[in-house]
Parts: structure tokens; C-alpha cells; sequence
């Protein structure tokens, strides 16, 4: 059975690549683990905490907004 992957996951990874960046290199810019963005990517984290999103959501240089958009 496949996992669910939430909005958050699949648009962390979309402006991810956009930017042409590793999930470790996001994790560094983000100061949060590599673990926790490999989990809410994987779907393994289908509700990460709001501080979280807005640690990636900076790192990324997005809002929150535009990690939570379907």
C-alpha cells in the first residue's frame, strides 16, 4: 500500500528542485534534521508542526501559503 503524500510534502519538494537543492542542503538552511524532511516528503509526516513549515517555507523563500496550496 502506497502512502499518502500531503500538499506540504509533494510542494517542499517542488520548490525544492526549483531551487535545485538536496533535502540535506534544506535541512542545513532550514536548521532542522535531514530525518524531518525526508519524512514529510516520503508522506511518513502527513501534519508537521507550523514551526517546521515556516523554517522550510524561509529556507525555501516561500510562505507558508505556498507550501500549503494544492
Amino acid at each position: 500500500m502506497s502512502r499518502k503524500i500531503s500538499t506540504i510534502g509533494k510542494n517542499i519538494k517542488k520548490y525544492r528542485a526549483k531551487l535545485g537543492i538536496s533535502q540535506d542542503k534544506l535541512s542545513k538552511l532550514a536548521e532542522i534534521t535531514l530525518h524531518t524532511i525526508t519524512k514529510i516528503e516520503s508522506g511518513a509526516t502527513l501534519d508537521p508542526r507550523v514551526e517546521t513549515v515556516k523554517k522550510i517555507a524561509d529556507a525555501l523563500g516561500v510562505s507558508v501559503d505556498d507550501l500549503l496550496k494544492k
